[in-house]
């Protein structure tokens, strides 16, 4: 976390979550530093700028001027890689979190991107949370997060479905809410499942992921994606499954946006 601050304590400064300045002084920051996202998009390249500007490379002092500023896709994507590295099995996962202040938003969960590593002694994927660890508004141990604190989308995509939840409760740092971000993060999760972690730009070639398509499905196409869904809600049981749609399925496999 010493590496790294977030657009948005960019954008608010030393208040909230880092009015202790434990992301550093943001007055340290020049004012034409803008968040990183779209040059610094892979590992290599993050890992490359960080021993750029500071050539002891991963190190707890580095100064505010010094530091990324990066999502938390970003983050997960550096952590993944780092995990890897050691030999453990790691992978990104895109969801909504609910335990964060979203101040006069209220009780929302917003869009949120983690990890999950596997521990070979339990048998079983240990879901953590770097980037937003020290921002919890909740009280849990963020590197073994407990079941239901973290909104997978394929779950929360089927209660709402189901009526169970109500749709407003999602949100997305966009500004939008309701069924769509949930399947737009869906999207990027069966991506991530898939080893293709995303950019926020890209979405579905078959446009589901534009508001005003996705307003306008038809119950056969909205069942297509509960399937999905239903499939990623045991990823590893359904993993046959699911590659066989990203080898077959053209709509959730090709992206569009930007020059694709």
């Amino acid at each position: 976390m010493h590496r790294f601050f977030d657009r948005t304590t960019l954008v608010a400064g030393n208040v909230g979550t880092n009015k202790d300045k434990k992301f550093g002084d943001m007055t340290k920051v020049s004012w034409h530093t803008q968040p990183e996202d779209d040059i610094l998009i892979t590992a290599g390249a993050m890992l490359a700028e960080l021993y750029r500007r500071d050539k002891r490379g991963l190190i707890s002092d580095r100064q505010e001027k010094d530091k990324l500023v990066l999502t938390c896709r970003y983050v997960s994507i550096l952590m993944a890689s780092i995990l890897k590295s050691k030999g453990i099995p790691c992978r990104v996962r895109a969801g909504h979190a609910s335990y964060f202040n979203m101040g006069n938003l209220g009780k929302v969960s917003t869009d949120h991107w983690i990890n999950q590593y596997w521990d070979s002694k339990k048998n079983l994927w240990i879901t953590i949370d770097v980037d937003g660890s020290w921002s919890l508004n909740d009280k849990f141990n963020p590197y073994d997060i407990p079941n239901g604190k973290f909104d997978f989308p394929a779950d929360a995509l089927l209660a709402i479905r189901s009526k169970k939840i109500n749709s407003n409760y999602f949100y997305n740092a966009g500004g939008k809410r309701g069924a769509i971000v949930l399947f737009w993060s869906l999207f990027y999760d069966f991506h991530c499942l898939m080893n293709n972690e995303i950019l926020y730009i890209y979405g579905p070639s078959n446009n589901y992921g534009v508001p005003k398509v996705f307003d306008k499905l038809s119950e056969k196409e909205l069942k297509k994606i509960d399937e999905l869904a239903v499939l990623m809600q045991d990823s590893d049981k359904n993993f046959d499954e699911l590659q066989n749609i990203w080898n077959t399925n053209k709509g959730f496999r090709l992206l569009k946006g930007g020059l694709l």
